[in-house]
C-alpha cells in the first residue's frame, strides 16, 4: 500500500510542471495573430499573475496558473493598439 501512495506522490509532483508547460504552450500558440505589443503584455501580465498567485498561495499550482490566466487576460485587454483604430 505505502509503494502505491509513493509512486501516486511522485507521479503527481512530476505531472504538474508537464501540465503547466502543455498549457502554456496551448496558450501560446492561440496568440499567433497577435501583434508583438499584445503578444509582450500577455506575456507580462502571465508572469506577474503567476508571481502574484504564486505569493499569495505559497506555492499552490492551481492559484499559480489561476493568477497566469487572469493576469494574462488582463495584459492583453489593457492594451490600445493604435494600428486597429
Amino acid at each position: 500500500m505505502k509503494t502505491t501512495q509513493r509512486w501516486i506522490s511522485h507521479l503527481s509532483r512530476s505531472a504538474g510542471p508537464v501540465l503547466v508547460g502543455a498549457a502554456l504552450i496551448g496558450t501560446l500558440a492561440g496568440c499567433a495573430g497577435m501583434t508583438p505589443r499584445e503578444s509582450r503584455n500577455t506575456a507580462v501580465g502571465a508572469g506577474v499573475g503567476a508571481l502574484g498567485g504564486a505569493l499569495i498561495s505559497g506555492g499552490d499550482l492551481g492559484t499559480t496558473v489561476g493568477g497566469a490566466v487572469v493576469g494574462g487576460v488582463i495584459g492583453n485587454v489593457i492594451t490600445d493598439d493604435r494600428r486597429r483604430r
